[in-house]
């Protein structure tokens, strides 16, 4: 049997729950990863929510992974994660997927849009080719 994206949407966003920037900035507070899952092509061109940590969805299975070569210590399965991209979809699925590797607290913030226009603080990357 396939799935339809719809039909994997509503999977990941039943278990995925969806907060607001208020929400997602009192869990920052309290030590949450903030999460932005978007491509570098996106981050490059619109900055990312203050204090984000970036991971490119094509990667987080190999960042949130500590048996691999390539695991991000800033995933710990003990720490909340808030999941942002520009939309939600991604980071639903995202969640999703940190859930079935065993991290409990997981939240999707939505979109970056909705982070900033919302009043949460924008940095912009430095271009790599600079610094």
């Amino acid at each position: 049997m396939s799935l339809t994206v719809k039909e994997m949407m509503t999977a990941a966003n039943a278990i995925v729950p969806r907060i607001d920037t208020e929400e997602a900035q009192n869990l920052i507070e309290k030590g949450a990863l903030l999460l932005d899952v978007r491509d570098a092509p996106e981050v490059e061109k619109t900055g990312l929510a203050q204090g984000a940590h970036h991971v490119s969805r094509g990667m987080l299975e190999f960042r949130a992974d500590p048996e691999t070569p390539f695991h991000d210590k800033a995933f710990d399965k003990d720490r909340p994660i808030v999941l942002y991209c520009a939309s939600g979809g991604r980071a639903a699925f995202a969640g999703k997927l940190l859930i079935e590797m065993g991290y409990s607290r997981v939240y999707n913030l939505g979109g970056f849009k909705d982070w900033a226009e919302a009043g949460g603080g924008v940095q912009y990357v430095v271009d790599p080719g600079m610094g």
